[in-house]
């Protein structure tokens, strides 16, 4: 499937984006190069009628994105929360994308359900409406449980929609293995894993059962959180292709004119998103990885409602303090620290400069602080930071990707709701929490207690493990390994049932 027959599929990429117009203005928005702008003009003008013409009623941008499929939209749905790099204009174009696109009809919906649950429509629910919200993998109808009476939302995978998936990706692998092959400088980015880790996304969230299990286990992580709300998987009506949830009412949360006829605070708002998102990444490991407007809404009493668990994002805790104490050395402005992270976690090759690596990074955190949000041209120093990385050997990290992706989209809709917002000030109070409870004599004990409980429970197990360390230690090698083992294994071992029990001491006692 991922042979040069995809060459036709990112032609007609190009051609429909210079066919429905959209070409111009994307390279306008990202303020490409003259050169740029003109070879991708002059490989995609000749190729216009193999573009998909796409809705004319619709303006260029969307209109092209939609007719090239559901990755695409993926693409532009990111697009659509950074104003600040696409201008408001376009931003609000691919507004659209988020969950207005053209639905499929009620009949196929019912089908599908049917098929799925095997019941009838009419005998799980009442008052089944038509689409009330379409997006590129699934659209949403608005429903009532047949045995309560409680109102719910029923979501409804598109017909075909995971053989759509496939024909991009392969696209895409296509691409990723040609820009390898004829650009290797840029195999430090891991293009194929990209797409891999892009792949693997997208295929679970073609399983609706993945996403409930998601949500559930979202909703058991931020329970206590102030401010925030989730809707309740009813998981007797969920299967594959359909999940039913709890109605959650309110307000788009892209709708500015609606919340400031509500009363909202928008620069509250745009806080809460920032520090909800920072809170789950870091507190939890487990963060929800598709935070456009279109799946958060403002209730009544001003909490934020958060739905749509397609998409979730998971970082262990030894990523997690790694991203916390940059973060945290961008906001005391110890660019030093920043790199010694970098180079700690291996993110930077160790024969680069540690000094030079620091005031790099000191030109791309400085312009931030003490100047208004709104001035700050997040294209130029997204920009400058690639240069960067590209200096100094740094490759992509692919457990980073998602939690970079939301965070690039969660400071998007925060900037939408409050333009002026300050990024670092709002991240502060939540990064030096988790710092403290992470980084500091009392997390050095935490995780010695969790080593030692590790260790202990091969207990049971030592005996046997010293009798072959001796055995082993009595026996001729010939010829003899390139090994410490015969000669420091049993210390070793020792040491470490020692080390074990002065750590629980330690941790019993303190």
């Amino acid at each position: 499937m991922r042979g040069p027959h995809n060459i036709l599929r990112l032609i007609r990429t190009g051609a429909t984006l210079e066919r429905t117009g959209a070409m111009g203005l994307i390279m306008d928005a990202f303020e490409a190069p003259p050169l740029v702008r003109g070879t991708m003009r002059f490989l995609a003008w000749p190729f216009q009628w193999l573009g998909y013409k796409g809705d004319p009623a619709t303006p260029p941008a969307p209109r092209a994105l939609t007719a090239l499929g559901p990755a695409y939209i993926k693409f532009g749905q990111i697009l659509s929360t950074r104003p600040d790099l696409v201008g408001d204009d376009l931003a609000q174009q691919l507004r659209v994308l988020q969950d207005k696109l053209p639905p499929f009809s009620v009949e196929i919906a019912k089908r599908s359900i049917e098929q799925e649950l095997g019941k009838p429509v009419e005998a799980l629910f009442e008052d089944f409406s038509p689409p009330v919200a379409a997006a590129s993998i699934a659209q949403v109808h608005q429903a009532r449980l047949r045995e309560d009476g409680s109102a719910v939302a029923v979501k409804v995978l598109r017909p075909g929609i995971e053989r759509a998936f496939r024909r991009d990706i392969d696209a895409f692998y296509f691409a990723a293995r040609t820009i390898e092959i004829l650009a290797p400088g840029a195999r430090r980015l891991r293009p194929t894993e990209v797409i891999a880790h892009f792949e693997g996304v997208v295929m679970g969230e073609l399983d609706l059962r993945l996403e409930a299990a998601s949500a559930s286990e979202f909703a058991a992580n931020t329970g206590n959180d102030a401010g925030f709300q989730l809707p309740e998987v009813q998981w007797e009506v969920s299967s594959r292709r359909v999940m039913t949830m709890t109605w959650a009412d309110g307000l788009p949360l892209g709708d500015n004119a609606a919340l400031d006829g509500a009363g909202h605070d928008r620069s509250v708002l745009g806080e809460r998103v920032l520090q909800l998102f920072l809170n789950h990444a870091l507190r939890d490991g487990y963060f929800h990885a598709d935070m456009h407007q279109g799946n958060l809404k403002v209730a009544a009493n001003g909490d934020i409602v958060a739905y749509d668990f397609g998409i979730m994002g998971h970082i262990d805790e030894y990523t997690r303090r790694v991203y916390a104490e940059i973060l945290y050395g961008f906001i005391r402005r110890d660019y030093r620290r920043v790199a010694e992270v970098h180079f700690e976690a291996g993110y930077v090759p160790a024969d680069r400069d540690v000094d030079a690596f620091a005031r790099a990074l000191r030109a791309v955190g400085e312009p931030i602080f003490g100047m208004d949000a709104s001035k700050i041209s997040m294209g130029s120093l997204l920009s400058y930071l690639f240069e960067v990385t590209e200096r100094f050997g740094m490759e992509t990290r692919t457990e980073l990707i998602l939690l970079q992706r939301t965070m690039v989209v969660v400071e998007g809709v925060a900037r939408s709701l409050y333009p002026q917002i300050n990024i670092w000030q709002v991240a502060k109070p939540v990064v030096e929490d988790y710092v403290k409870s992470t980084i500091g004599p009392r997390a050095v004990l935490r995780d010695l207690g969790r080593t030692a409980a590790v260790l202990s429970r091969y207990g049971p197990r030592l005996p046997k493990l010293v009798e072959d360390a001796l055995i082993r230690q009595s026996m001729p090698v010939a010829p003899p390994a390139p090994s410490r083992w015969p000669q420091n294994g049993l210390w070793a071992l020792l040491g470490a049932v020692g080390g074990a029990a002065a750590m629980f001491a330690l941790t019993i006692y303190s």
